[in-house]
């Protein structure tokens, strides 16, 4: 079991790779669709609607993914496959990379627009009034912590606990960003009351793998000519200044790597948010934002390595204590 669990978090690595930045429409963007329709039915300014939406939604997709993890019972390839398929419709690296790269091109030519344009579909910030250090911040923080979203979650899940794992796990941290910005401390004030209970799973299910996630930029950042030792500061010192538990942790990591600062006053369509300076290097260009993509995808790949491997010790383990 668990050998076919780990080459099936390996093979959906691979093909989010070989055919992930084409995923344009698929399950995870079905699946915010539907999240937005369920809002606007359920929503009311009271915390139980928020609990039926995030409870329902959550549960819904776990179930599926229990009925497809029951089935792969029948036999290890059966398994490999459906693991294969569950985490390739849940991870987003490589449409994440594909993005990242037309950000950076953007920046590049100094097409401000289309890139504040591309950044809105990654980040709930306002990108109207930023300029070629505003965007190129906020492109890299976007990359760094939607790498922790879309890559790091689900296949950490998806070691722990299988198909629902991989699942559950991204359908909440797409649940999250209908409320509110991921990540952060304070929710808009229309969602304070009914996207409290999103906002508490998402720190639940997110809690383990942000400082993953964290753990491998400082592994990741000099096979791209990063500074291990700058992440491994900046994360740890720079984070401490968050109230919430996981927000910051990641783009301190990618700061600290790439020796730049990011953080500082954001605006949201809430209001403007004072968040701490993460690193304390130079402001970031566009060549950062390249740098950043290319981080990300070192990390997502020893994402899908480590998961492999720690679904094979967990089986060890269950299969030694029978």
């Amino acid at each position: 079991m668990s050998g076919a669990r780990a080459i099936g978090l390996l093979l959906g690595v691979l093909a989010d790779g070989a055919i992930g930045g084409r995923k344009r429409v698929g399950p995870a963007t079905g699946f915010a669709r539907l999240a937005r329709g369920a809002e606007r039915k359920l929503y009311a300014d009271r915390p139980v609607p928020g609990v039926l939406y995030a409870g329902g939604l959550t549960a819904g997709v776990v179930l599926v993914g229990l009925a497809a993890e029951r089935l792969g019972r029948r036999g290890p390839v059966l398994r490999a496959l459906g693991t294969a398929t569950a985490t390739w419709a849940a991870l987003g690296g490589a449409a994440l990379a594909a993005d990242g790269t037309e950000l950076a091109r953007d920046l590049e030519t100094g097409s401000l627009e289309a890139a504040r344009a591309r950044l809105s579909e990654l980040d709930l910030r306002e990108t109207a009034g930023l300029d070629m250090i505003g965007l190129s911040r906020a492109s890299v923080e976007a990359v760094a912590e939607n790498t922790s979203d879309v890559v790091v979650v689900p296949l950490l899940w998806g070691a722990l606990a299988g198909i629902p794992g991989v699942l559950g796990a991204r359908a909440v941290t797409v649940l999250v960003r209908t409320v509110g910005p991921p990540n952060r401390v304070a929710l808009p004030p229309r969602y304070r009351r009914f996207g409290w209970c999103t906002a508490r799973l998402d720190e639940v299910v997110s809690l383990l793998p942000t400082r993953a996630a964290a753990a491998l930029t400082v592994a990741a950042a000099p096979v791209v000519g990063g500074s291990g030792a700058g992440s491994w500061r900046a994360w740890r010192r720079d984070t401490a200044a968050h109230p919430g538990p996981n927000a910051g942790r990641v783009e301190a990591a990618f700061a600290g790597a790439l020796e730049i600062r990011l953080g500082g006053r954001t605006a949201y369509p809430h209001g403007t948010e004072e968040l701490p300076v993460l690193g304390d290097g130079r402001n970031p260009d566009a060549g950062h934002v390249t740098r950043a993509v290319e981080l990300s995808r070192v990390v997502g790949w020893l994402a899908g390595l480590s998961s492999a491997v720690l679904a094979l010790l967990l089986g060890l383990r269950r299969r030694h204590r029978r």
